[in-house]
């Protein structure tokens, strides 16, 4: 057996992004032989994605492309934030979002479209878990277009274009000055991220979660004392306040403190030079409704030393 060296492991790795023992065990398996080795590594993929899928991966990245009249947003999971910041994958969560953009409207029709390499993008990502060495997921994707306007996009914690923690997409409709609607759309995505909108506006609010906060306030204004007529104009000026906080257009603009989104929507279609529609918004923050598992890493890395 060929002797193993520790530059040939660092070479492997720097190539592969693979783990240190994987990197190890493949040149162990192909006699020293690298170029072998990276293939090793390959046909490794089914099977250790496999085994890592029920391993938590709640850090990673989420993209963002932009393109014609849409843009895209997706999240792309890995099990630690180390990962995140290799080039490899950084590099692969941005061709994904390239080719949502370009071929897809769900994740599934993500997973199974033409990476441009043969391959899908379920098959690279398999490739990725391998020699990475951690478990991977395309988790989420939102879209949005227009017919004639611009989808703006922000990303909230960059830490290389268009990759980050929090990607917002912004819908405007208008036949204006598309430079200065950018620019309103970008804003709009700044106040998107920080604010955390539920819902576009009252009217698609979903009608369950408005009756469920309905009934609370209820409770909440009779326990009061007050009389029923009373209790019910209560109610409406709660529900509107409650409105105010989770639709986009009710809210007040986060950069001055004052102004409703439709108004500062509305006060921009005279400086760009058109009315301008406010259509849609996309929020994905990285993890969330992930519940995280705690580990203990300190451990981990001294038991794999000592065994």
């Amino acid at each position: 057996m060929a002797e193993i060296k520790a530059a040939d492991v660092k070479a492997l790795r720097d190539q592969t992004g693979a783990g240190m023992m994987d990197a190890k065990k493949a040149l162990i398996e192909t006699n020293g032989n690298i170029e072998e080795a990276v293939d090793w590594l390959r046909t490794k993929g089914l099977a250790k994605a496999a085994k890592k899928s029920s391993r938590t991966a709640a850090e990673g990245l989420v993209a963002i492309a932009l393109g014609g009249c849409g843009g895209v947003v997706v999240e792309v999971n890995a099990e630690t934030d180390f990962v995140a910041r290799n080039d490899q994958f950084q590099g692969f969560a941005r061709q994904v979002a390239d080719v949502a953009l370009a071929r897809a409207s769900t994740v599934e029709e993500l997973a199974a479209a033409e990476f441009g390499n043969g391959k899908s993008v379920q098959d690279e990502l398999t490739d990725k878990i391998a020699t990475i060495g951690e478990n991977m997921m395309l988790r989420r994707m939102q879209k949005l277009s227009v017919t004639d306007g611009v989808v703006a996009g922000y990303m909230h914690n960059q830490i290389a274009d268009n990759l980050g923690k929090i990607g917002v997409l912004v819908a405007l409709e208008s036949t204006g000055d598309k430079e200065k609607l950018a620019d309103l759309g970008k804003k709009i995505a700044m106040h998107v991220a920080a604010a955390f909108p539920q819902a576009l506006s009252p009217a698609e609010v979903d009608q369950s979660a408005a009756e469920r906060e309905r009934n609370v306030l209820r409770e909440q204004a009779l326990a009061s004392g007050k009389p029923a007529d009373i209790v019910e104009k209560m109610l409406e000026g709660r529900m509107r306040k409650w409105y105010e906080e989770v639709c986009l257009t009710e809210q007040v603009f986060v950069m001055d403190g004052e102004t409703k989104i439709t108004k500062l929507v509305e006060d921009a279609s005279k400086e760009i030079g058109a009315p301008v529609k406010l259509t849609g918004y996309a929020r994905l923050q990285l993890g969330e409704g992930i519940e995280k598992e705690q580990c203990d890493f300190a451990a981990e890395v001294a038991a794999a030393v000592n065994g």
